[in-house]
């Protein structure tokens, strides 16, 4: 059973990932798409209950915000695996702009995330970690470096 969890500020290619990479094998709990914690709490429940690999496609931007899924996840004996996903300020806001509709987040929003983002750390529970940037129109995905 594998729990994952993505961090990273609006912008930063998440969904996209998840799209690319986890679609097919891992059911998608996002808070853009179930609007509610309850309605979040209700899926990750579920998956949990029925051994359901997931990914969480929020922002998880501090060590409380993801201690939630770790503490659970463990219980269940999951794996738990994070992604980072590269938080350039400047490089987000190009690519936010570039969106409409509800998609596009408020700037001040986006430096708000910024400004909150916890790096993510091994201590915090994970089992595997790994780095993703964009490069050239696609994902660069590296094993976790304790230096970053």
């Amino acid at each position: 059973m594998e729990a994952i969890i993505f961090c990273g500020i609006q912008a930063t290619g998440k969904s996209s990932f998840y799209q690319q990479h986890f679609f097919a094998t891992h059911v998608r709990i996002s808070l853009d798409l179930l609007n509610t914690r309850n309605r979040e709490d209700i899926f990750l429940d579920a998956c949990l209950r029925t051994s359901q690999k997931f990914v969480i496609d929020n922002t998880n931007l501090t060590v409380a915000d993801r201690a939630k899924y770790i503490s659970l996840a463990k219980q269940h004996q999951y794996q738990i695996r994070c992604y980072y996903f590269q938080s350039n300020l400047g490089e987000a806001l190009i690519r936010n702009n570039t969106r409409s509709g509800k998609a596009l987040i408020p700037e001040k929003g986006v430096r708000g995330a910024y400004n909150r983002l916890q790096i993510p750390s091994p201590e915090e529970g994970f089992d595997e970690m790994f780095y993703v940037t964009i490069k050239d129109n696609q994902f660069d995905i590296k094993p976790w470096q304790h230096e970053i």
